[in-house]
């Protein structure tokens, strides 16, 4: 009886470690969703990234209406992270590293309007982390203008099953389609100099 009696009061006292997870989200457009999930879930303390949509009026938008018809919306990561390891400065930090956040017309081979770059924030915490970002990007890069929206996080939608860690599912492709988009070099280029 007494060992019942112990087992159920260790099961009773045990913190749940779960629960102790500082799990906050973050909400980035950098161009291809695809190479946004692909960067940011390499990252430690980051546990999952959802590529969707995010941005616009239309409700549950396909990736038809993103690309190629008037949503508002652009390709959206969802990024899930434990901010006990990593904050969100410091993903901010990395989402600026691997987009153009000059380029008015897309990202990289993307272009139109679903492929501009947009930093979505959820509090006034994250928007004047992101303004002060801005202040030292112009720093760096003077006589250069940042041109990624800042808008405030509203409502995000899962894109289609066959657009989630599509780098790992179809590996091959993603690499040609990375690589002929000139992304890395283009990235190198920027942030290298």
């Amino acid at each position: 009886m007494k060992k019942i009696f112990l087992i159920i009061l260790i099961i009773f006292l045990t913190p749940d470690i779960s629960s102790a997870k500082n799990i906050k989200e973050a909400y980035f457009a950098g161009g291809c969703f695809w190479c946004m999930e692909d960067s940011f879930e390499k990252i430690k303390g980051v546990d999952e990234v959802i590529s969707g949509y995010s941005g616009g009026k239309l409700k549950n938008p396909t990736y038809k209406e993103v690309t190629y018809g008037n949503s508002g919306h652009f390709e959206t990561a969802k990024i899930i992270y434990n901010e006990d390891i990593i904050t969100y400065k410091n993903l901010l930090n990395h989402y600026w590293k691997n987009i153009d956040p000059f380029d008015s017309s897309g990202q990289f081979c993307d272009k139109g309007l679903s492929y501009r770059s947009v930093v979505f924030y959820t509090n006034n915490i994250e928007k004047k982390e992101i303004e002060s970002s801005i202040k030292k990007i112009h720093k760096k890069f003077v006589g250069k203008k940042v041109v990624t929206f800042v808008k405030k996080f509203e409502k995000f939608y899962i894109a289609e099953d066959y657009h989630q860690d599509y780098y790992e599912k179809n590996f091959v492709n993603y690499l040609l389609y990375k690589k002929a988009c000139g992304r890395e070099n283009k990235l190198k280029n920027i942030w290298l100099n």
